[in-house]
């Protein structure tokens, strides 16, 4: 039966219908689950019809299935082409040129392949515009004047999933309970991750979004908990993802500069009119505290509190003990003078301490 399906999926290849030929063939997967072939002929029809996750996903269980099946990395390559995965896909190349060395479509494509990796390194991002810059007014009106569309259903996601970043890493969480290690399978590409879960019974779910920016795949890794998988990918580049998945709204990337964090640097707290600088604004206010004249009582009690400032511990305890025992009479420095006996009160010349009474 399922070669049955296979002969039909050809057939439809033939005749341009690709669409059809997917669904014959996942037909025949359903089937004969083991069969490399099928996956790889699989991955053909979804580069056509622009699938291209899909496609690189059908070439990797090909691949798993078959080691020594050219043509799995021939499909891998190109999809990983079409998705910009220029050293993912001349890795796949070279790899089936080992296995096919007479087959000329993988020399021509891992030459393809050197140029368009040169070409990324020696081109200059063009800003692209953003969406709002895109919009007319009169094509919004025109837009409005619309029948409203009924809402479409979408499905629900088997497990929900979240990240978080750093400079220079990405966090991925995907949050499925008591799986086996064995039922998940993850790949790293280099713009690429691959989330596969397949327990028996279940329909299996596949996670493969196109990342928001490149990652090093051999610095990448995962773990599988009780209650989630964490998935950690090493950035390429220290950018700032806005999004865990490609988009091409993007303006320019914020490269984030690790260095520049430091703990002795303060934020610069927004105010309603202007951005204030908080430790100029605080150099400011000491240098004034510094030159500012005093007299009388405010000055005193500035030259106690620069004493008590830069004062040992042993002073320090001097002064409050003295303080506070004479109630304000006496502040003396010597630890040793006043560590050891009560401080008795001493008034001024003409003036009578009085204790207060509660």
């Amino acid at each position: 039966m399922a070669s049955d399906l296979e002969a039909k999926a050809k057939e439809a290849f033939v005749e341009d219908h690709f669409e059809l030929a997917v669904d014959l063939l996942s037909q025949a997967i359903h089937l004969e689950p083991n069969k490399a072939e099928l996956y790889a002929d699989r991955a053909q029809g979804n580069i056509k019809l622009n699938n291209l996750t899909e496609a690189v996903a059908d070439a990797n269980k090909a691949i798993e299935l078959n080691p020594s099946l050219p043509k799995a990395y021939l499909r891998k390559g190109t999809a990983c082409m079409k998705l910009e995965e220029y050293q993912t896909a001349k890795a796949a190349l070279e790899t089936g040129a080992s296995l096919s060395p007479d087959n000329s479509r993988f020399v021509n494509l891992i030459k393809e392949c050197d140029k368009l990796i040169e070409e990324s390194y020696t081109t200059i991002p063009i800003q692209e515009k953003t969406i709002a810059q895109d919009v007319n007014p009169k094509d919004v009106q025109q837009q409005d004047d619309l029948p409203e569309q009924p809402p479409v259903a979408v499905n629900k996601p088997k497990y929900r999933h979240e990240f978080y970043q750093k400079h220079d890493q990405v966090v991925v969480t995907i949050f499925a309970k008591k799986i086996p290690k064995e039922s998940i399978t993850v790949e790293f590409g280099e713009q690429i991750l691959s989330v596969s879960i397949n327990v028996p019974g279940e329909d299996a779910y596949v996670f493969q979004p196109r990342l928001f920016g490149k990652i090093l795949p051999s610095n990448c890794r995962y773990e599988v908990l009780s209650t989630k998988i964490e998935i950690r990918l090493e950035k390429a580049e220290p950018i700032h993802w806005t999004s865990l998945e490609f988009t091409r709204n993007v303006i320019v990337p914020l490269r984030v500069n690790a260095s520049s964090v430091t703990a002795s640097q303060r934020p610069s707290y927004p105010s309603s009119k202007q951005t204030r600088d908080w430790d100029k604004i605080e150099a400011q206010v000491k240098k004034e505290e510094k030159d500012e004249k005093l007299d009388g009582d405010a000055a005193l009690n500035k030259f106690f509190r620069e004493i008590y400032q830069d004062a040992d511990e042993d002073t320090r305890r001097a002064m409050k003990k003295s303080f506070v025992e004479s109630n304000g009479t006496v502040l003396s420095t010597n630890w040793k003078e006043v560590g050891s006996k009560k401080v008795e009160g001493s008034p001024p010349d003409g003036m009578e301490l009085k204790k207060w009474e509660y």
